[in-house]
């Protein structure tokens, strides 16, 4: 059975900062809309405090959570252990993008490693946390990251790279405009 949270626990921080891969997800207020769950890597989530995390987001293919997050904010984080003691901890909370460039980026960029690819911040305000079983959860072992993005990132270039962000992250899959977008 699960147990609730109004903040995230010293234990909470260490498993977070243990796992390899977390899970986030958001969804727009339209009943037709695409929910999105993205998986990320790398060492890119950061504990801001007991109740407010982030993570660097780099460019790809799509700007949901961007898209979700200026509409309706509701964003949903989870870890789950691949490997030791099975558990599952998810973070729901409020979230919402910081752009390079801006007071907010100057702020929290500080806490995150910054490449030339960083597309964005994510940062949530958390205002429920919850832990469960992970008994479901297979076991996988952990054997490195990839580096397939920040050699298609080299290859691209800066222009590369802002021309790619114009043609594919300025609106979410059903229309919603991001927050770069806004700012264009």
């Amino acid at each position: 059975m699960g147990k609730f949270h109004d903040s995230i626990k010293p234990a909470h921080k260490q498993f977070i900062e243990e796992q390899h891969i977390f899970f986030v997800s958001t969804a727009p207020l339209s009943a037709d809309g695409h929910i999105n769950l993205s998986p990320k890597g790398l060492d890119c989530f950061r504990v801001l405090s007991e109740t407010k995390v982030g993570y660097m987001d780099l460019i790809s293919s799509g700007n949901e959570t961007s898209a979700h997050t200026l509409e309706n904010g509701r964003i949903t984080l989870m870890f789950c252990s691949f490997d030791g003691s099975p558990n599952i901890l998810r973070l729901y909370g409020k979230g919402f993008t910081v752009l390079p460039g801006t007071d907010l980026w100057n702020e929290y960029a500080p806490n995150f490693t910054i490449y030339p690819s960083t597309r964005q911040l994510i940062v949530a305000e958390i205002d429920l946390v919850q832990t469960s079983c992970g008994f479901g959860v297979p076991l996988f072992e952990y054997v490195g990251e990839r580096d397939i993005h920040f050699n298609w990132a080299e290859k691209k270039g800066d222009e590369g790279l802002q021309a790619y962000i114009q043609e594919n992250n300025l609106v979410s899959l059903d229309g919603l405009p991001t927050s770069i977008g806004l700012n264009q």
